[in-house]
C-alpha cells in the first residue's frame, strides 16, 4: 500500500509504501518537545520502517534541524523550507530503523488513526485520553 504527502505548499512530497496498515503505527505525544514542535497541545506522528519512506522524485529538498532533545539524545527533523511544515522526525536510537512521518503531511491522515499516546502524565487538564488506544505514562513503562 502506498500512502502520499506533502507539506503545505506541496514542494516536499513523499510516498510511504508498505505491505499493510499494521507497519505503521500512529500515536500521539504530550511531551514539551513535540508541544513546542507541533504547536498543539500533542504531537502526531505516524513510525514506518525507515526502507518504507522516499521523496519522491519531483520533491524538493527538505531543510534539516538537528538539536538535544532535552535527555541528551540527538532529534533529526526535516521540514519545508517554504513553508515551514514538518515532514518527519527520528532520534539517534532509531536513525537506522524508522521514520516518525507528521501525520497531518498525509494526504488522507485517517488512513493510518492512532495506535497509542506517550508521555500521557503531560496530557494537558482539558485533554480526555484517545479511547481504544494504549496509554504510556512515560516512554519507558
Amino acid at each position: 500500500m502506498v500512502y502520499k504527502g506533502a507539506c503545505y505548499c506541496k514542494a516536499v512530497k513523499y510516498e510511504i509504501d508498505i505491505a499493510s496498515p499494521d507497519e505503521a503505527r500512529t500515536s500521539l505525544c504530550h511531551c514539551k518537545n513535540c508541544k513546542r514542535f507541533f504547536g498543539t497541545a500533542f504531537g502526531l506522528t505516524t513510525k514506518i520502517p525507515v526502507k518504507a519512506f522516499a521523496y519522491t522524485s519531483d520533491s524538493a529538498k527538505p531543510t534539516i534541524h538537528e538539536a538535544d532533545n532535552g535527555s541528551g539524545s540527538l532529534l533529526h527533523r526535516e521540514f519545508c523550507s517554504k513553508c515551514g511544515s514538518g515532514i518527519l522526525e527520528y532520534g539517534a536510537a532509531a536513525a537506522n530503523d524508522f521514520r516518525y512521518v507528521m501525520t497531518g503531511t498525509l494526504q488522507d491522515p485517517g488512513a493510518l488513526p492512532p495506535k497509542g499516546e506517550f508521555f500521557c502524565a503531560y496530557r494537558e487538564k482539558w485533554m480526555p485520553e484517545v479511547p481504544g488506544v494504549f496509554h504510556k505514562q512515560h516512554l519507558k513503562e
